[in-house]
């Protein structure tokens, strides 16, 4: 559309130039000059299109502008070459900055974010060819500019995260490590206070663990704890009682020792022998000793003793084993964890980067300055365009397509009134064969009544000629 109407203006303004009539004022040199060059410029556009590769036009095309109604402005040419420039520096820009953020995503330099990356560098660049593209009327219209202006500021707001995630990188990094660090000693810290070495068979938990902390054994130390209580409850009883009928039995047995030393001459053989009192003290310490049980009591002791040993020495492997087992549980959690923070993810940057700034005036300055600092860079394309004032070719833009609507308007017209006339002929045509149809058919209709009518007087007039015939006769 926007050639077709150059063409059309170039050749009404040639044609006008061309026509001097007797009332037309001479042409001065700069006249002249001017006509050539308006002549001979599509000859030189041929030879600048058929010259090869020409930089500065593949930049200004990024901008959108129509190079024939360009080239009668040519001194605006280099300024449409720089903002070109600027669009594809752009467009650069966003593709650094998706590079930056897939290989964040993904965790490592992968060619796959080429894809993304090259996706995005081309729609970035289309965009911005879009919003930069000249319009015509566009002053005279302020909403879409400002709707330009805002999607531009979007676009930046987009494109300038992922370079201030990279150019803090070292930072954000160090801080989600530090993080992480924490995170799994806390974890440590939870589960260890949350699976202490049980002393009974059932033990509570303690305060604050939820199911997230709370391990689970095949077995623990305190399943025989109750046990190992018990027996060391019933040896410490009997070890009282042992204890006491000992000291008793060691008291008699004293008293027995002393008694049992006096020797005693029997009047009727003369000889010695032991007291009454020694045999009757004797006799009392076996009665103790069979009632009180001593020795069984003493045997029993031993057995308990042994016992609590065995316990203890299975409390103890059981103990080592517990810990070990809850060692091994606690490693097993803190590795699942350690493999869900493989690598920092997008978001997880971005909060770490919150919390930075937030401790760090100076760092959130420049954090701010940097965000702002690409949000211009992006920006920039649409603010050089719209800041830059209007230009000649903005305004030759604006009265070439003005005049393409009103040729537009008035080839409308005249199709419509060709259209119209074509089918007024056509139904005058179709009137007249009508006409000529109808006609056809009631003179057909009036020669079948002449002749009819012939016929009819024919055979009165034969009929006529028999009556006669027959009168005669």
């Amino acid at each position: 559309m926007t050639d077709s109407l150059t063409d059309r203006v170039a050749d009404c303004g040639t044609e006008g130039d061309r026509g001097t009539g007797d009332g037309a004022a001479p042409r001065t040199a700069d006249d002249r000059s001017a006509v050539r060059t308006t002549e001979d410029w599509p000859a030189a556009r041929t030879a600048r299109r058929s010259s090869g590769f020409d930089a500065a036009r593949r930049l200004r095309t990024l901008t959108g502008a129509d190079e024939e109604l360009l080239a009668r402005v040519r001194y605006e040419r280099s300024k449409y070459t720089a903002l070109g420039g600027v669009v594809l520096g752009t467009s650069v820009i966003a593709a650094f900055s998706m590079w930056n953020f897939a290989t964040q995503a993904i965790g490592r330099v992968s060619p796959m974010a080429l894809v993304p990356t090259a996706i995005w560098m081309l729609f970035v660049l289309n965009l911005d060819r879009w919003l930069v593209t000249p319009q015509p009327n566009t002053r005279q219209r302020l909403g879409p500019v400002l709707m330009r202006l805002l999607i531009a500021l979007m676009l930046g707001a987009v494109i300038a995260e992922p370079l201030v995630l990279r150019i803090f990188q070292t930072a954000v990094e160090q801080y989600v490590a530090d993080e992480r660090t924490d995170a799994n000693d806390r974890l440590r810290t939870n589960l260890v206070r949350c699976n202490p070495v049980p002393s009974t068979a059932r033990s509570a938990t303690p305060e604050g663990c939820d199911r997230t902390y709370v391990l689970s054994f095949g077995g623990t130390p305190g399943e025989r704890a109750e046990e190992l209580t018990a027996v060391r409850s019933d040896a410490a009883e009997l070890q009282r009682r042992v204890d006491r009928d000992t000291s008793r039995l060691e008291a008699i047995d004293s008293e027995v020792r002393d008694e049992c030393r006096r020797l005693i001459r029997t009047a009727a053989t003369g000889l010695y022998q032991r007291t009454s009192e020694c045999l009757r003290l004797r006799d009392t310490a076996r009665d103790y000793r069979a009632t009180h049980r001593t020795d069984e009591n003493e045997k029993r002791l031993a057995g308990m003793d042994s016992r609590i040993s065995k316990i203890e020495a299975e409390q103890t492997v059981s103990r080592g084993a517990f810990l070990k087992a809850r060692a091994e549980s606690i490693e097993g959690r803190l590795a699942d964890e350690r493999a869900k923070q493989k690598e920092i993810g997008v978001l997880e940057r971005m909060r770490a980067l919150d919390r930075l700034a937030a401790g760090n005036p100076v760092l959130f300055v420049g954090i701010w300055l940097v965000r702002l600092l690409f949000v211009l860079l992006d920006v920039l394309p649409v603010l050089v365009k719209y800041l830059s004032g209007e230009s000649a070719y903005d305004r030759m833009l604006t009265s070439a397509s003005n005049s393409a609507v009103k040729i537009h308007e008035e080839e409308v017209r005249l199709a419509e009134r060709r259209s119209m006339a074509n089918l007024e002929i056509a139904q005058s045509t179709i009137e007249q064969e009508v006409r000529r149809h109808r006609a056809e058919s009631e003179a057909g209709s009036r020669e079948h009544t002449a002749a009819m009518n012939i016929r009819v007087r024919q055979a009165v007039n034969t009929l006529e000629d028999e009556i006669r015939r027959s009168a005669t006769v």
